[in-house]
């Protein structure tokens, strides 16, 4: 809650506080696989994994004495406005996605969530996009430091997932696959299908750019379209994945148009390919959401909820305390059910490639790029 921009900010963490008392008032929290821990702050050693060590440094000055920002690096601009304690809050978040990555690295869990986390703009040595440093890129460097071999990197938040594919583009050990709507209309305006990682590491980014006004059924089609091949092909043996939800139809940061149904089922077929791919093992972070009473705490607590292995469904009412709560708190009358009553139902690509159709275009564009480099075939597997 100290990850703070200011009021008008539309970071506002008040959505992780809603997020919580949802997921305790359907007793999510409270089930007995899962156990909640305090994060601590990232330590200089840890956070130095994936940043510079002046950018670090410069963090620390501005978070001293916010009158003195550091534009260059993007700290005390108008995406990333300087506060005091920033160093703190942002370490903070950092260190609850190491504390998830040592978690499964040890066996003391299977799933681990930090849906404060997901921070995935934040590049080496500059601040981007609300992000001060890319928690997610330091769970997958944990990862890698503790022994694992491959890590795959599933990015699902409307905007492009540019800071982590930047941090690791020339390591061929992980996989960054990032679903997105298009740099063409949306920042960071990166994450293109040729942006395909260095020549060392060839493909091991990923990006398919949907165009603006994609629903539920183009987005799954996507996903199943490049996401399930390139897992099976790659043969990862931890899963981490980024769930912002601002990729909702009502979330006002974004022009795409999926529903909290259609993010669930997300969930979902990542935590199956976990299942599949990794013997379960999956880290899963927040990341944008900005409609911070409608979206974000139903969408994060079907997070919570799917990773201990039972999902709540989609008609469950949503306890009346918490609904009166956002109704005092924010003035506005919150949904009555866990999902939207939304169509999730999508195309299969073996129904076949239909030209006209622009999510169709964009698939056919990120295949052709990456499919090769894996012996599979662009237009059939």
């Amino acid at each position: 809650m100290e990850y703070r921009f200011g009021e008008t900010h539309p970071m506002d963490p008040r959505r992780l506080d809603l997020t919580v008392r949802l997921a305790e008032a359907l007793d999510v929290l409270g089930r007995e696989q899962i156990t909640v821990v305090e994060p601590h702050v990232a330590t200089d050693e840890q956070l130095r994994t994936v940043h510079d060590a002046d950018y670090i440094e410069a963090v620390k000055a501005v978070s001293a004495d916010p009158s003195t920002p550091d534009p260059e690096r993007g700290l005390g601009t108008e995406d990333n406005p300087a506060y005091a304690g920033m160093h703190t809050a942002s370490a903070r978040l950092a260190g609850g996605s190491v504390l998830a990555a040592e978690a499964v690295l040890d066996g003391s869990a299977l799933h681990a969530v930090n849906f404060a986390g997901g921070m995935h703009h934040a590049g080496r040595g500059r601040a981007g996009g609300f992000c001060i440093y890319n928690d997610a890129a330091i769970a997958i460097r944990r990862l890698l430091d503790g022994g694992v071999r491959r890590v795959l990197y599933i990015d699902v938040d409307a905007h492009h997932g540019d800071g982590v594919q930047q941090i690791f583009w020339d390591d061929d050990r992980v996989l960054t696959v990032s679903l997105h709507e298009s740099g063409i209309s949306l920042f960071p305006g990166t994450g293109f299908p040729n942006e395909i990682g260095a020549a060392e590491a060839e493909g091991r980014a990923v990006n398919v750019a949907l165009p603006m006004g994609t629903g539920d059924s183009g987005w799954l089609r996507a996903f199943h379209a490049v996401v399930p091949q390139l897992a099976a092909a790659f043969e990862p043996e931890v899963i981490v994945s980024q769930h912002g939800c601002d990729g909702h139809g009502q979330d006002d940061l974004t022009n795409l148009m999926l529903s909290v149904d259609g993010q669930r089922q997300n969930m979902l077929d990542i935590a199956e390919l976990a299942a599949r791919h990794t013997e379960g093992r999956w880290v899963s972070l927040g990341g944008g959401g900005y409609n911070i009473t409608h979206v974000v705490p139903r969408a994060w607590t079907h997070l919570l909820a799917i990773a201990s292995g039972q999902p709540v469904p989609l008609r469950t009412e949503i306890p009346e305390p918490w609904r009166e709560h956002v109704r005092e708190r924010f003035g506005v009358d919150a949904p009555r059910l866990m999902g939207d009553d939304a169509d999730t139902w999508w195309r299969s690509w073996e129904v076949g490639y239909d030209p006209a159709d622009a999510v169709d275009r964009a698939i056919v564009a990120t295949r052709k790029e990456v499919f090769p480099l894996y012996g599979l075939d662009p237009w059939f597997d």
